[in-house]
């Protein structure tokens, strides 16, 4: 049991990581004078990265939300 705890944990703090990666990505962008549209379409690429690479290792397409 402890190895599932141990991948939880981890998951958890990755998902962190992320969420201060992604703050701090957006304050660099904006201290470099990207505007949201710039923004938004960085955001719109680096999605449509992870769907080409889900597609082509065969994975079922996301659900629209």
């Amino acid at each position: 049991m402890p190895a599932i705890a141990s991948a939880s944990g981890t998951s958890r703090l990755q998902d962190r990581s992320l969420k201060i990666i992604a703050k701090s990505l957006f304050k660099e962008l904006k201290e470099n004078g990207y505007d949201n549209r710039q923004i938004v379409n960085l955001s719109t690429e680096l999605l449509a990265l992870v769907t080409s690479e889900l597609r082509s290792a065969g994975h079922e397409p996301l659900p629209e939300q």
